[in-house]
C-alpha cells in the first residue's frame, strides 16, 4: 500500500516520469501555522541537481498546498500537496523495455503487477519520497512548536570511509550527537558534519561517479527532546516503527538503534544504562547504549539510529545480464542517476523519523486524554504502588 501512519497518516502518489508527485496528509492538528515556505526547505535539500555529487536531473521540486489550510493555518482537514515533474526524459529508459536492470525493481514490479512503468522506476523511484519529505516537514513543524523536538540526520559513512565509531568511543559519540546541527551537516555537499571525514567521503563518491559506478553509505540520525512514553510495548515498539519507516526508503538494506550490532560485543555490566537524577529532578541515564528507547518506549534520552544504503542499482557501466525472456545480453543503462544516494537521503530519513514520532505523540496524547476524562475522585483511588511512586522503607 502507499499509506503510512495511524492517526497522522500520509498517502503518497505519483511515478518518476508522470505529471507530478505528492501526498495527502490526514490527522494534522487544526490551528498549526503552515505555508509552502515551511515545507520547501526540506524538499530543496532532497531535490536532484543540487551538486556535482548528485544526479544532474534539474528539478526545482516547488511544492504547492492544494487543500487543508487557509490564511497560513491548518484547518484539521486533509492536506493535499503537489510537486510537478519537469525535467523528465522517458526516452533515456528504452533499454529497460528489453532488460530488467540488475538489483533494481523492474523484474519484481512486473511479476507483482503484470505491468511496469516503461520509463524510470515508477513507484520504485526515489521521486516517490517527495511526498514523504513534504509530509515529514509538516510533522516536524508541529513537533518543534509543541515539544521542541529536533531531528538531525547526517552522513556518517561512504563506502570504506567513516566518522568516529559511535560505539568504540561512546562518550565522544554522545557529545557529537548532542552538538550536530543541520547547519553544520549542510556545510558540505556530502552532508557530513566532520569536515575531514567529508573530504575523504567526497573522494570516494567522485571516484565512483567518474567510473560510471555507484557506492553506498550510512546515515546516522539523532532525535532530541523526545517526550517520554512514546511507543507501544509489543508489536509497535518505537524502534520497530522506526525500522519499518527507514526500511521503506528506497535503497535501504540495514537498520540499527542505539548500540546496534556492536552492542552484542559489550558485557551487560557496561552496556546497561544506569538511572541518574537530572538537574530538573526527573530521571535520566548516565549512558545511552539503549538509544533512547527501552521496552519499545521512549525514556526521554536522545534517540539515535543508523540506516545503511546500498549502491544505486542503475549505473553507466556495461553489465552482463539477461533480457526479460532470458537471453544473455549486455546492458549499459542511460539516464541521470546519483553515484551515491546518501547525501540526498538525509532529509528523507529525517522526514520518516518525524512521521513516526508524530504518530506516536498523537497516539500517546489520545491515551492521556482518555485517562484525564476519568473523574479525579476515581483516579485518586488508584494505589500509589501502581504509579511507581511508592517510597522505599
Amino acid at each position: 500500500m502507499s499509506s503510512f501512519g495511524n492517526i497522522f497518516r500520509v498517502t503518497t502518489f505519483g511515478e518518476s516520469h508522470c505529471k507530478g508527485v505528492g501526498c495527502i496528509v490526514e490527522g494534522v492538528p487544526p490551528g498549526l501555522p503552515l505555508t509552502e515556505d515551511d515545507i520547501q526547505p526540506q524538499l530543496t535539500r532532497r531535490r536532484p541537481g543540487q551538486s556535482a555529487l548528485t544526479t544532474p536531473r534539474d528539478e526545482k521540486d516547488r511544492v504547492s498546498i492544494l487543500s487543508g489550510t487557509e490564511f497560513g493555518t491548518t484547518l484539521g482537514t486533509p492536506i493535499g500537496l503537489f510537486v510537478p515533474n519537469q525535467d523528465h526524459r522517458p526516452g533515456d529508459y528504452s533499454e529497460t523495455d528489453l532488460y530488467p536492470r540488475p538489483s533494481h525493481a523492474d523484474w519484481t514490479y512486473l511479476q507483482k503487477y503484470g505491468v511496469k512503468a516503461s520509463s524510470g522506476g515508477g513507484r520504485s523511484s526515489a521521486r516517490e519520497t517527495i511526498g514523504r519529505v513534504a509530509a515529514g516537514a509538516i510533522a516536524e513543524q508541529y513537533l518543534k512548536i509543541a515539544h521542541g523536538v529536533e531531528i538531525v540526520a547526517f552522513t556518517s559513512a561512504i563506502g570504506p570511509e567513516s566518522m568516529v565509531d559511535l560505539t568504540a568511543d561512546h562518550h565522544a559519540a554522545m557529545l557529537q550527537l548532542a552538538e550536530v546541527t543541520r547547519a553544520n551537516v549542510d556545510s558540505n555537499e556530502v552532508r557530513c558534519p566532520d569536515a575531514e571525514a567529508a573530504a575523504r567521503m567526497r573522494k570516494v563518491i567522485e571516484s565512483s561517479r567518474d567510473a560510471h559506478d555507484s557506492i553506498g553509505g550510512v546515515v546516522t540520525c539523532v532525535i532530541r527532546n523526545v517526550p517520554v512514553g512514546l511507543g507501544e510495548p509489543c508489536f509497535d515498539k518505537l524502534e520497530a516503527s522506526l525500522a519499518h519507516a527507514m526500511m521503506s526508503i528506497p535503497a535501504t538494506k540495514a537498520f540499527e538503534v542505539g548500540s546496534g550490532f556492536a552492542g552484542t560485543r559489550i558485557p551487560g555490566s557496561k552496556h546497561n544504562d544506569p538511572w541518574v537524577k537530572r538537574p530538573d529532578g526527573t530521571l535520566g541515564t548516565s549512558t545511552n547504549y539503549s538509544g533512547g528507547i527501552q521496552g519499545g518506549i521512549t525514556n526521554g534520552e536522545n534517540i539515535y539510529f543508523r540506516v545503511a544504503f546500498k549502491p544505486a542499482a542503475t549505473i553507466g557501466q556495461e553489465q552482463n545480464t539477461a533480457t526479460y525472456d532470458g537471453q544473455d545480453g549486455v546492458l549499459k543503462a542511460r539516464g541521470r542517476h546519483d553515484p551515491c544516494v546518501v547525501p540526498r537521503a538525509i532529509p528523507i530519513v529525517e522526514a520518516m523519523a518525524a512521521l513516526v514520532i508524530m504518530d506516536a505523540v498523537m497516539q500517546q496524547n489520545a491515551r492521556k486524554s482518555a485517562i484525564e476524562s476519568i473523574p479525579a475522585d476515581v483516579r485518586d483511588k488508584i494505589e500509589a504502588r501502581l504509579t511507581g511512586k511508592v517510597r522505599l522503607p
